[in-house]
């Protein structure tokens, strides 16, 4: 399959660089931290983004949504990565969403993915409980009580947790941390009595939470797919998360390099521009080959989704950690080529620096996926 956007696509692409371009550049987002706006993104800009139909995206026609693919998905991420316009699109719409469509029953299907397409509803899911990225060591207990379960333990950077109506639950029923089988997914009202949720605005100004569960009570209808059998249904929706992260970091990364040249082209040191300077052209031309590789890397990864979720996982392996690289070497290529203004706040810089050291770690960095790859090859 080539790996270039289809004309339907190209102009999904078009249709979202519009209205996110327009409605979220980059002081957006500084508004919004500087301001210390308790919801962390603008509702207005949601509602505008789900009634363009964005926030639909994944979900299926017959719950509202447009039924588009991992591929679309992508796009849309690729260009909210070029102006870190922070919004519940990854939490809700890309991975509750597919968490629902792939494990929900008919009866959950149809009361949240409606909600989800028209953006009334924000949901997410929560799974690492430790400093990084490690799903088979989840040890919220879920306990058998009457008809259905109790929670106990905490979760670690729940993104958008702080404003969700819907958490996706990672806990334990059997089985200890680090196996695979055991695993069960649910479905929790973060108001239900025992759930304690703490935003936590991270280093990018964009927001995730600690979620302490209590002996919270779920009923049997709060499981997500199978009971005890949640690792394979999990390996899915987080590799759509990874393939949706790495797209974001490579708009991010092609962002910062455009405004890199940008500037190459226009500072001058001793009389001279700075980017008639050799070993500064040099640095620019790879850091374009490394942009491109990465986004055939992403492509390839996000074509392996649409078609087979469960045989992707190598690829998006692949992307995840070239993604991870790539963005933190453009950032850190950007920085020293913008000199000592480079490192200032009041340069927008220093933002995707922050961005980009945010989604290396979320869903796994390059050193967890690069494991993850040589223990499939048999390493």
């Amino acid at each position: 399959m080539a790996l270039v956007l289809t004309e339907e696509q190209s102009m999904l692409r078009d249709s979202a660089r519009g209205l996110i371009s327009d409605k979220a550049p980059v002081s957006h987002l500084r508004h919004l931290r500087d301001s210390k706006d308790p919801t962390g993104f603008s509702k207005e800009l949601w509602h505008s983004f789900a009634e363009m139909g964005f926030a639909g995206l994944l979900v299926p026609e017959e719950f509202g949504g447009s039924g588009l693919g991992f591929m679309e998905a992508g796009v849309v991420m690729e260009e909210i990565g070029r102006t870190l316009m922070p919004s519940p699109f990854l939490a809700t719409s890309v991975v509750a969403a597919s968490a629902l469509n792939r494990g929900g029953n008919a009866a959950q299907k149809s009361e949240f993915l409606p909600k989800i397409s028209n953006g009334s509803l924000l949901a997410t899911l929560a799974i690492d409980e430790g400093a990084k990225h490690r799903p088979l060591q989840t040890s919220l207990q879920a306990v058998r009580a009457g008809n259905g379960f109790k929670l106990s333990g905490a979760k670690a950077l729940v993104v958008d947790g702080h404003v969700s109506d819907l958490l996706i639950v990672a806990a334990r029923t059997s089985g200890s941390a680090g196996e695979r089988e055991g695993l069960t997914l649910f479905l929790v009202n973060p108001k239900a009595k025992g759930v304690a949720v703490e935003r936590t605005i991270m280093v990018d100004a964009h927001n995730a939470a600690r979620v302490e569960f209590a002996n919270v009570e779920v009923n049997a209808d709060s499981v997500l797919g199978e009971v005890d059998q949640g690792a394979t249904l999990l390996d899915g929706v987080l590799d759509i998360g990874r393939g949706a992260v790495a797209a974001e970091m490579v708009g991010l990364s092609d962002e910062v390099f455009n405004r890199t040249v940008e500037y190459l082209k226009n500072r001058k040191q001793f009389g001279k521009l700075i980017g008639e300077f050799q070993a500064l052209q040099h640095r620019a031309a790879e850091l374009y080959v490394d942009i491109e590789i990465t986004r055939a890397a992403t492509m390839k990864a996000l074509q392996a989704l649409d078609t087979d979720v469960a045989k992707a996982a190598s690829a998006v392996a692949v992307a995840k950690a070239r993604a991870g690289t790539t963005a933190t070497r453009a950032v850190q290529e950007g920085v020293q080529m913008h000199g000592g203004m480079g490192m200032t706040d009041q340069f927008d810089i220093g933002f995707f620096m922050k961005r980009a050291r945010v989604c290396e770690e979320l869903f796994g960095d390059a050193n967890y996926h690069t494991e993850q790859l040589a223990r499939a090859r048999g390493y």
